[in-house]
């Protein structure tokens, strides 16, 4: 699960990436109020399929502000 808070309305992107920088999955793509948020990812990319426990990156991009976790995925 992945919270994030915004400040004020923002359109947002959380997207999942993998180690080598491509896209696995967008999670959210829309506009939202200010307040808090969450966001669960099951582990697999667009097409359903389960993706390999390792490292993965959740990039959120608010408006001007964008900031990148790290994250493991274990099996």
């Amino acid at each position: 699960t992945i919270e994030y808070e915004l400040p004020e309305h923002s359109e947002i992107s959380l997207i999942i990436y993998d180690i080598a920088g491509r896209e696995v999955q967008m999670l959210v793509s829309t506009s939202h109020e200010a307040g808090s948020y969450s966001s669960t990812w099951n582990g697999t990319d667009e097409n359903g399929r389960q993706v390999s426990g390792g490292m993965y990156f959740a990039r959120l991009q608010a408006g001007e502000y964008s900031s990148v976790v790290k994250m493991v995925y274990l099996k």
